[in-house]
């Protein structure tokens, strides 16, 4: 059985990249009905934190992807670590090096000076007993002889001469084991058949593959996914605009759309760009990714949210509306649902993001306090007062008071006085939303409902009539 796994390191948010990669292994089993499973680095202790790692599981979460094992944590596995270290030194293929920080550095000194490869020189191989006053590091005894090929399922084959590689470091003086040790135990014990991860770790899988075979372990397949650039064509930052995933939920991005976002960072599927999570596992495969940079492009992740936002359900999506509503200040509590709903309808056509939306529906939950100048100018004169009259007096009779009664309503108002829908219905979004560009005036003030339709109308008039006087 297929097995992947998603194993993040708890020193700060879960980033785009660290996303695109847990997604990419997330599909990846799911389309094989494998095993996906999370596991938890956090055997450096200075810089994880328990806060890092409850946001990870929290974006994780939130992007729907769900894991079968674990969240394992390898601050939990010391044991197992250590077990494997003494089996690694009493079959001599591990070594204690006593060799200083300071002597390392001089050795690679002279080795740049000399031209050549400043790597570790094996000093410590053969060394009899201890160094007094000296507590030494955990090296592998590396080949070599020959080359460590790595058949990558993305990269191709990929070989690196074995002299290139040095007895690199397993178990730090301070007793704490490294990266390229504990992933390696990890992958090989819990089963994982495929690394897919990304193309800065390429260097350390010929390491690991050595490694894998001291203890013994078959490697797993590795694919090594290339790397997520900026518009600018260097490695993504936060200068780019690119947050943690946890941000994008903040500024009122939809899960399905940053994870079909992230998929495409990579991935394609013809010229197909909007997917639905079922269509994304049936057709994922490693063969589609990519073996140049994907560029992250904001405005491609807008125009996705848009899509999602438009063809979404109303009722989840007016749910999640009330947090960024109650953000802006505009509710402390929760709002009539039906009422929330119609908001929601009159403003997903043309929401990018939730955050937009709220911003947009700020009209509906507080009447305008100052009006657009240049639509108060233009459309609230004293022209249009007979008209607002005539239509307050009418709408005041509605009962029911639905679209088709108001628009009935705008139609006896329009006749009597021969214009047109805009010099009626332009005066009238300045007035209920103090701006001149709206949803359709029928759907606001059904929205509004009729006292509150009417209370802001005749506030307009009284401004109109106040100007007029002054």
């Amino acid at each position: 059985m297929i097995k992947a796994r998603f194993a993040p390191s708890p020193t700060g948010y879960l980033h785009l990249g660290g996303a695109r990669t847990a997604t990419f292994n997330w599909l990846f089993a799911r389309h094989y009905q494998g095993r996906f499973l999370l596991r938890i680095e956090d055997t450096d202790k200075s810089r994880s934190t328990d806060e890092s790692i409850q946001e990870i599981l929290e974006a994780m979460e939130w992007l729907g992807l769900d894991w079968d094992e674990g969240p394992y944590r390898q601050a939990e596995r010391t044991e197992i670590y250590n077990r494997e270290i003494r089996r690694l030194l009493e079959e001599d293929k591990a070594y204690y090096c006593y060799c200083t920080p300071e002597e390392l550095d001089e050795r690679r000194k002279k080795a740049l000076e000399k031209g050549t490869m400043p790597k570790y020189d094996g000093r410590c191989r053969y060394r009899k007993g201890p160094r007094k006053g000296i507590t030494p590091v955990v090296r592998l005894k590396v080949e070599q002889k020959g080359e460590t090929v790595i058949n990558d399922l993305i990269k191709g084959k990929v070989v690196y001469p074995n002299t290139q590689l040095d007895d690199f470091i397993l178990v730090r003086s301070d007793g704490t084991p490294t990266y390229n040790f504990v992933v390696v135990v990890d992958d090989a014990l819990m089963g994982i058949t495929h690394v897919i991860r990304g193309d800065d770790h390429l260097n350390n899988t010929p390491k690991q593959i050595q490694l894998y075979r001291a203890l013994g372990y078959e490697p797993p397949e590795f694919a090594h996914v290339p790397m997520i650039l900026g518009p600018d064509r260097t490695r993504l930052s936060k200068r780019h605009g690119a947050t943690s995933v946890l941000a994008y939920r903040e500024e009122g991005y939809l899960p399905e759309a940053l994870l079909n976002f992230l998929v495409r960072l990579g991935w394609s599927h013809g010229d197909q760009e909007i997917f639905s999570k079922e269509e994304l596992i049936r057709y994922f495969s490693l063969e589609h990714v990519g073996k140049s940079s994907a560029v992250y492009n904001p405005e491609k992740l807008l125009w996705l949210n848009a899509h999602y936002i438009k063809t979404g359900d109303t009722t989840r999506l007016a749910t999640l509306l009330v947090s960024f509503l109650k953000k802006e200040g505009l509710i402390k509590e929760k709002p009539d649902s039906k009422m929330l709903v119609s908001v929601v309808e009159t403003l997903k056509e043309r929401s990018r993001t939730l955050k937009e939306m709220a911003q947009m529906a700020a009209f509906y939950f507080k009447a305008p306090a100052e009006y657009d100048p240049k639509g108060a100018s233009k459309f609230l004169t004293p022209e249009v007062l007979p008209y607002l009259q005539a239509l307050v007096r009418e709408l005041e009779r509605l009962d029911p008071f639905g679209e088709e009664d108001v628009k009935a309503a705008f139609d006896k108002v329009m006749e009597s006085f021969a214009i047109k829908l805009k010099h009626l219905a332009q005066p009238c979004r300045v007035a209920l939303t103090g701006k001149r560009v709206s949803p359709g005036i029928f759907e606001i003030i059904v929205v509004l409902g009729k006292g509150e339709t009417i209370s802001r109308l005749r506030k307009a008039m009284a401004f109109i009539e106040g100007r007029n006087k002054g």
